[in-house]
């Protein structure tokens, strides 16, 4: 790798940035849910969730929450790992195209296919971030 890649792909700013991207859609998505709370609690009785207001509260925790572990760089791993779980669940829950036909499906199936993506993101900055605290750690070391 050109040792320009390297230092591009070590750098502070670039592990911010891709950190924030990853987590745009959580942070919208768990902001809705407490400023746009009524709308919210309609999309959770369409999903058949019950109690409505319950699953709209731990949703938009979960969202928050596992976002700000992410964004401060502290326990990323858990932070990655409950947005995945959520995701997975939501699949489970909410896009269930294999219980659907024609269009419906279609949707669904694109929904779980298009979350299942960003788990896979969310796999990558856990690994990025474990890899990235022992490569600063070992230089830390030698200095």
């Amino acid at each position: 790798m050109p040792k320009v890649i390297a230092k591009i792909l070590e750098s502070h700013v670039l592990w911010f940035i891709a950190r924030i991207l990853i987590l745009i859609v959580f942070v919208s998505s768990g902001l809705t849910k407490v400023f746009n709370y009524e709308s919210s609690l309609a999309e959770m009785r369409a999903a058949g969730l019950h109690p409505d207001w319950f699953f709209n509260i731990a949703s938009a925790f979960v969202l928050i929450a596992g976002s700000l572990l992410v964004f401060l760089n502290r326990l990323l791993w858990l932070g990655a790992g409950a947005l995945a779980v959520f995701l997975f669940l939501t699949i489970v829950v909410v896009h269930t195209f294999w219980s659907y036909t024609g269009l419906e499906a279609k949707i669904a199936m694109f929904w779980a296919i298009e979350h299942l993506s960003v788990i896979g993101g969310l796999i990558a900055v856990a690994i990025s971030g474990h890899f990235r605290d022992l490569h600063f750690t070992a230089k830390k070391q030698k200095s």
